[in-house]
């Protein structure tokens, strides 16, 4: 199985890719929008407000590359995967509670990330958003 996004060769059970964080297995008709409407969709129901969180920190070993990239400046790509694969795992959490609630839409998806503040080097990426039922126009 390939990667839609990078093209590269992953695991059939995998939920995202490894080398690029991509989304392996989304929602078809499913739609996440930033937006408070979706055009061409008109909201029938307003089901509530769902959140997706995943809690992130790198190894001993991704904290020693990071060390290392942040003397020189510049990305830190350590983290960048690491974070991306978060975010999709947040979006993915907040789809799964909103089809659950019988959802087929989100509007008005957040996406923050924050820390916890423990010096442990944990990251919290959070995504909210409205879960409701559309229908075409």
């Amino acid at each position: 199985m390939y990667c839609p996004r990078c093209g590269k060769e992953i695991g059939k059970e995998s939920g995202f890719c490894p080398h690029c964080g991509s989304s392996i297995t989304p929602e078809k008709g499913f739609i996440i929008v930033t937006t408070p409407t979706i055009p061409g969709h008109k909201i029938s129901r307003v089901l509530g407000v769902v959140t997706g969180l995943t809690p992130r920190t790198r190894g001993v070993l991704g904290k020693f590359v990071a060390g290392i990239q942040s003397m020189v400046g510049g990305e830190v790509t350590a983290f960048t995967t690491e974070l991306e694969k978060a975010r999709i795992e947040a979006m993915n959490r907040v789809r799964e509670k909103a089809i659950a609630l019988g959802a087929n839409a989100i509007v008005g998806l957040d996406i923050e990330t924050s820390d916890l503040g423990l010096q442990a080097g944990v990251t919290v990426i959070s995504a909210t958003g409205t879960a409701v039922i559309v229908e075409p126009e």
